[in-house]
């Protein structure tokens, strides 16, 4: 599995037969680190604008299912993309390999021209494809519910570690330590002065797992 980081909170997923983007909320000058034509899944945690992003150009262009709970599924359908709807710890099986939806503590409300959209329970993503295990945790607090992770044997988790909206570095290092995955990954830090945190930080405290920072457009495989 290779996993590209985007900023923020996306990333390009390849493994098998994915090739997948999981919040598609990314400057325009990275679109050159990876090809919109390969993408053929978009994962969305919940529905703010900075997860949301991209996703209507990507599925309009590409076809793209786009993999998310009930209520963004429905408010996706009316811009006629193709949509597989999941909520809060559903696992279901497609041809790439399984997908659960996780908990996450959080808003999803989506923004529209005309208001506010209901954008039912944000949540996260377990991702396995040929026996390798891929944690995305969307927005969220730290939750006693990330515990039940550990069981999973996870090989890589992304973990928000801004604060403000998501956890900040102490409560995630508590979340690697409940989860237990074989490496930690910060995201969703320093893309506004509200979430600014240091990764250098949460690496130098992580003692349950291996962290790694990456940078903008940086890929790691595992």
């Amino acid at each position: 599995m290779r996993i590209q980081y985007l900023g923020h909170s996306a990333f390009f997923v390849e493994a098998g037969k994915l090739k997948a983007l999981i919040d598609p909320f990314y400057d325009e000058d990275i679109k050159q680190e990876f090809s919109l034509n390969d993408v053929n899944t978009i994962f969305l945690t919940h529905g703010h604008g900075d997860h949301i992003g991209h996703t209507k150009e990507i599925a309009e262009k590409t076809g793209a299912t786009v993999i998310a709970n009930h209520e963004i599924c429905l408010y996706l359908s009316k811009f006629d993309l193709q949509c597989h709807p999941m909520h809060i710890g559903g696992r279901t099986n497609f041809p790439f390999g399984k997908v659960k939806m996780t908990p996450a503590l959080h808003g999803s409300g989506i923004e529209t021209e005309d208001g506010v959209v209901d954008g039912g329970n944000p949540g996260g993503f377990l991702i396995e494809v040929d026996g390798k295990k891929l944690y995305h945790a969307g927005d969220t607090g730290l939750t006693y519910d990330m515990k039940l992770l550990q069981r999973e044997h996870v090989d890589v988790a992304l973990l928000p570690i801004g604060g403000n909206f998501t956890m900040d570095v102490e409560d995630a290092l508590i979340a690697v330590d409940f989860i237990k995955p074989k490496i930690a990954i910060p995201m969703h830090y320093n893309t506004f002065p509200v979430i600014e945190a240091s990764p250098e930080a949460f690496i130098e405290k992580v003692s349950t797992a291996h962290g790694k920072i990456l940078t903008i457009g940086e890929s790691f495989s595992f």
